[in-house]
C-alpha cells in the first residue's frame, strides 16, 4: 500500500514525498489508520520494521488538523535510550516539515546548555515532547512542566524500557497525564510484565503484531561451538591480520563488555566500547571515533545498540548468544546493510547450546559450524543437534559454502 492511499493530509505527503517516502511496511499500513480514528494501540513490532513513522505519521496529522491547545505540550514519545530518542528526533524533523508543530527532545547529558533548552521547550509547550525517562523525570520534579494537556503518549520499545528499570518512572508520569488521552504502545516482545502494563494505561486497545522477519539472505551466518575460556582465543585467530572494516561484538551485560574491550585492548586492537555507564558525551565520542573508523571494533550491550546505525558494518560477533531470537535477528542485522556483504558469527558456550537452538528452530536452519582452531584445545559437542530438514548435519550447505567463499580472513588479504 502507498503512504497516498491512508487518510493522511496534504502536509504529512508532502514531507513524505520529499523523503522519498511512497510504500507502507506492513507496520504502517496496519497502524496508522488505526492511530488516525484515536484508539489505544499495543503493537508488537521489532526495530527496523518502520514503526517510528507508523506511530509520528498519524499523530503529526491529528495535531496539524485538530484543535490542540497552543503553547502546550500536546504529545510525549518515550524512548528508553538517548540514541533512539535522537533517532526519533530526527524523524520528526523530517516529518514535520511542512506543518506548524513543533518538538524538543529531552534526553540526559552533562551539558548544562542542553538541560536549559529541554527546560526552554518544555516551559514554552512544545507539541511534541521526544523523552526519555529519567531526564523527563528530573525536569518534571523541578515543577515546571505540565502535562496536563497531553492528548497522545506513546512508548517506544516498552519491553526495553521495563528490562532497564523505569517501570516506577512510567507510571510517575501517567500519573500526571488527563486520563482522557490516546495511548500508543510498541514493544518488540510481549512478555506478562507488557501486558499487565498494557492493562493499567490502555484503554480497550486494538492490538497487531507482525511476525519477526528472518535475517537478510546476504548476512552470512556461522557459530563456533566453545568454551567461555576459548572465546577471546578465537577473536585473536580472527584478527591476526588487521582489519580496516568496522566490527561490532555484542556481549550479554555491560560488565562483560568492559571486560572483553579491556582484553582486546590488550591485544592492540582499535577498540571502544558502548554500554550504559558512560555518559552522553563518552558515548557520542565513541561513536564519533567509530563512525569516522578512528576506532574499527567496538563492544557494545543490546540496549545502547538501538542507537548504532552505521551502513559499511562488515563483521557482527555474538560474544554471548542472544536471550531471544529477536534479539538475535537485530544483533546480526548490523551489517550487511545499504547493499554491502557482512558476516555474523556467534559464540556458542556450553550453557548457551539451548539458547542457540531455539534461535536456529526459528531461522529454519542449522548454522554452519566453524571448528574451533587447534591451538586452543578441544572444544565441546553440540549436544541439541536436532534433526531438521538438515537432519544428519549441523549445518547449512549454503551457509557453509558461503563463509568459506567469504570467510574474514580472507577479506583482509585482498
Amino acid at each position: 500500500m502507498k503512504f497516498s492511499e491512508l487518510s493522511l493530509n496534504t502536509g504529512v505527503l508532502e514531507a513524505l514525498d520529499a523523503m522519498r517516502f511512497e510504500e507502507c511496511t506492513p507496520i504502517q499500513e496496519k497502524t496508522i489508520p488505526l492511530i488516525l480514528e484515536g484508539k489505544d494501540l499495543i503493537a508488537v513490532a521489532q526495530t527496523g520494521t518502520g514503526k517510528t513513522a507508523a506511530y509520528l505519521l498519524p499523530v503529526l496529522n491529528r495535531l496539524s488538523e485538530s484543535n490542540h491547545p497552543e503553547d502546550a505540550i500536546n504529545c510525549i514519545v518515550m524512548a528508553p535510550t538517548r540514541e533512539l530518542a535522537q533517532q526519533i528526533d530526527q524523524q520528526m524533523e523530517g516529518f514535520s516539515y511542512f506543518m506548524p508543530v513543533s518538538s524538543v527532545a529531552v534526553y540526559g547529558g552533562s551539558d548544562g546548555i542542553l538541560f536549559e533548552q529541554q527546560k526552554k521547550g518544555l516551559t514554552l509547550g512544545a507539541d511534541v515532547v521526544i523523552a526519555t525517562p529519567g531526564r523527563l523525570i528530573a525536569h518534571l520534579n523541578l515543577g515546571y512542566v505540565d502535562l496536563s494537556k497531553v492528548s497522545y503518549f506513546i512508548l517506544d520499545e516498552a519491553d526495553r524500557m521495563l528490562d532497564m528499570g523505569f517501570s516506577d518512572d512510567i507510571m510517575q508520569i501517567v500519573k500526571m497525564l488527563p486520563k482522557e488521552r490516546q495511548t500508543i504502545m510498541f514493544s518488540a516482545t510481549m512478555p506478562a510484565k507488557i501486558q499487565q502494563l498494557a492493562k493499567t494505561i490502555l484503554n480497550n486497545p486494538s492490538e497487531i503484531k507482525i511476525a519477526v522477519s528472518k535475517p537478510a539472505d546476504k548476512i552470512i551466518q556461522a557459530a563456533y561451538i566453545c568454551y567461555e575460556n576459548q572465546k577471546l582465543g578465537i577473536i585473536k585467530n580472527l584478527f591476526e591480520e588487521k582489519t580496516s572494516d568496522r566490527v561490532i561484538i555484542f556481549a550479554s551485560s555491560k560488565i562483560k563488555v568492559k571486560e572483553v574491550t579491556k582484553a582486546l585492548k590488550l591485544m592492540k586492537l582499535n577498540v571502544g566500547e558502548m554500554h550504559s555507564d558512560l555518559e552522553q558525551t563518552q558515548r557520542e565520542s565513541i561513536m564519533r571515533e567509530f563512525k569516522s573508523a578512528r576506532i574499527n571494533v567496538l563492544v557494545a550491550t543490546d540496549i545502547v545498540s538501538r542507537g548504532i546505525d552505521i551502513d559499511d558494518i562488515r563483521l557482527v560477533i555474538n560474544y554471548d548468544v542472544p536471550h531471544d531470537s529477536e534479539d538475535y535477528v537485530h544483533r546480526i542485522g548490523r551489517t550487511a546493510r545499504a547493499n554491502n556483504d557482512g558476516v555474523a558469527i556467534t559464540f556458542i558456550g556450553e550453557a548457551e547450546q539451548r539458547k542457540f537452538k531455539s534461535i536456529e528452530k526459528f531461522l529454519g536452519k542449522d548454522i554452519y559450524k566453524i571448528p574451533v582452531p587447534q591451538e586452543l584445545g578441544g572444544a565441546p559437542e553440540y549436544n541439541l543437534a536436532a534433526k531438521s530438514a538438515n537432519s544428519g548435519r549441523n549445518f547449512h550447505k549454503k551457509d557453509k559454502k558461503n563463509y568459506k567463499e567469504n570467510n574474514w580472513k580472507k577479506r583482509d588479504k585482498k
